[in-house]
């Protein structure tokens, strides 16, 4: 597939009635990782306050590793579609600069956009990464992020100068909203889109002073607590500034919880899985918004939504439309969270990195059996950072009815066979769509000669 120019269409109108729009993504924080979605011990007042002033979606996806999923919030589409920068082997992308991102599509309705904190998508190293793909050339005009994870340390940029090395780690959840807050100052006449990307909760983890030793839940509670507190600072700015009937606020997840660090890990409890794997674990986030005056209070949905519906549903209520040259898997959810539409009949497809693994409709979740490139390479790799009975390979078509089952347990596939034919039709169209394994769809993007796949254009 050739990929086209971009194509970008802005509403006209008064852009002081469009409304800001901030996303804030944790990383790491599992499921049940909040007090509202049903933590014992880690104490979150701000974030369940913040449920009960908006609406909470219990069945809200994300991906399964960190790189991957913000490269499918900031396109709006499944990782193995992006085009990218790299020989696609490793599983956290350098996105191409040929992707359109979230803040692109908003700039084109008059957004300021800004991004503060965990980047990602120039490479996964603090050192070795591509400063051609850092934020201000994938739509963002003000940034102070890091380029990767917090595995042994993090450096600072501030838009394309590193101000700082080996950064105090218990200092940035801090750090990262005081930018935050200083970037809604600069633009609160609006409208302005905020992507604030916490390092925490993924480790190494670190905590102030303020919050050490203060939760049940240990150092991994007490860095929650912390992130808890601050994004309560972030909301009493957005309402002390006056913005707050005109600001919607998403507060998830990048993955499951990373059992392999233990006690420095998460839960996602009453779910199977974790990070790395596709059971509902591994995907599946807490996810929170609150938009007063536009979401009804109080709202609790099963809907099935995902990180991939941010982006057309915040170009829905940007007044801008998503890119008309390439395929977006998103879906726009705005009349649902206004309670203007019922809930929507869609599919999700659970990949892992290159791999289908899964799909859900509904109640039904449908695994598909591991081929033989599935147990090799990555599909082998990541086996260690699951729990033992997650490893084994599935050697059989698997069919959860996750409404009665939702730690996925019992195997229905053979009282129901027509839901599997229907799910697995669902599967082959994703496979000749967008691919799996070693194959890559119709309409899966890649670079040129520069890219491993070998087909498409070079990046703008």
């Amino acid at each position: 597939m050739t990929i086209l120019p971009m194509v970008l269409v802005s509403a006209q109108g008064d852009d002081a009635r469009k409304p800001n729009l901030i996303i804030i993504f944790t990383d790491d924080q599992g499921y049940q990782d909040l007090g509202c979605f049903g933590s014992p011990d880690i104490k979150t007042p701000r974030i369940d306050q913040m449920a009960k002033e908006g609406m909470m979606l219990t069945d809200f996806y994300a991906q399964t590793v960190c790189g991957p999923s913000r490269a499918a919030l900031m396109t709006g589409c499944y990782p193995f579609r992006n085009a990218r920068r790299d020989k696609g082997e490793v599983p956290h992308p350098k996105l191409a600069l040929a992707e359109i991102t979230m803040a692109e599509v908003l700039k084109s309705a008059g957004y300021a956009t800004g991004m503060v904190g965990k980047w990602d998508l120039a490479g996964h190293s603090q050192t070795k990464f591509d400063m051609n793909l850092r934020p201000g050339k994938q739509g963002f005009d003000e940034s102070f992020w890091t380029p990767g994870s917090n595995d042994a340390f993090v450096n600072l940029l501030r838009d394309d100068q590193l101000i700082e090395r080996k950064a105090d780690l218990s200092t940035l959840t801090r750090r990262y909203t005081n930018e935050a807050i200083q970037f809604i100052d600069r633009h609160k006449e609006g409208p302005f889109f905020l992507y604030l990307a916490h390092t925490m909760p993924h480790t190494k983890l670190a905590v102030s002073t303020q919050f050490k030793g203060k939760s049940k839940a240990g150092l991994y509670g007490d860095v929650i607590e912390e992130i808890d507190h601050h994004v309560g600072r972030v909301l009493d700015h957005v309402k002390k500034s006056g913005l707050d009937e005109n600001t919607y606020v998403v507060f998830t997840s990048d993955n499951g919880p990373w059992w392999v660090k233990k006690d420095h890990g998460g839960h996602a409890e009453p779910l199977r899985g974790e990070k790395c794997t596709t059971y509902e674990g591994g995907l599946r986030v807490p996810c929170v918004i609150r938009a007063p005056g536009n979401i009804k209070p109080g709202r609790q949905s099963s809907q099935l939504a995902a990180t991939i519906d941010l982006l057309p549903t915040f170009a829905a209520l940007a007044g801008a439309e998503v890119p008309t040259d390439r395929v977006i898997d998103g879906v726009d959810m705005s009349a649902f969270l206004h309670g203007e539409a019922k809930e929507k009949d869609r599919s999700f497809f659970f990949y892992q990195h290159k791999f289908l693994r899964a799909v859900r409709v509904g109640k039904w979740k449908l695994h598909v059996p591991h081929t033989q490139s599935h147990r090799q390479g990555l599909g082998k790799k990541w086996r260690v950072h699951m729990r033992p009975e997650n490893r084994p390979f599935i050697e059989e078509v698997t069919l959860y009815d996750l409404e009665s089952d939702v730690a996925e347990s019992k195997n229905v596939a053979s009282d129901h066979p027509e839901v599997v034919a229907r799910l697995m039709k669902r599967i082959a169209h994703m496979r000749k769509d967008l691919g799996d394994g070693g194959y890559r769809g119709e309409n899966a993007r890649a670079l040129g000669k520069d890219d491993y796949f070998g087909r498409g254009i070079e990046g703008k």
